[in-house]
């Protein structure tokens, strides 16, 4: 009997579960698509720049190293 008891204190678990998701997924709130594109370009640009910024590090550093080493 003890079993029984568990399964369903585990199945009230798992549907408290996912109300509780069910109602933090209310509350999201989802840009619209001006604000979406806006972030997006924002993302791309700054990506951009430090693939820039860590490629000319590591031909500075490689360059360094080729001194160093002769």
């Amino acid at each position: 009997m003890g079993d029984m008891a568990n399964t369903t204190t585990e199945k009230t678990s798992k549907r408290s579960w996912f109300k509780g998701l069910k109602s933090e997924y209310k509350k999201i709130v989802w840009p619209d698509k001006e604000a979406l594109t806006k972030q997006s370009i924002a993302v791309v640009i700054v990506t951009v720049i430090l693939g820039l910024i860590i490629s000319a590090l590591d031909a500075l550093i490689e360059l360094g190293i080729g001194v160093i080493l002769g």
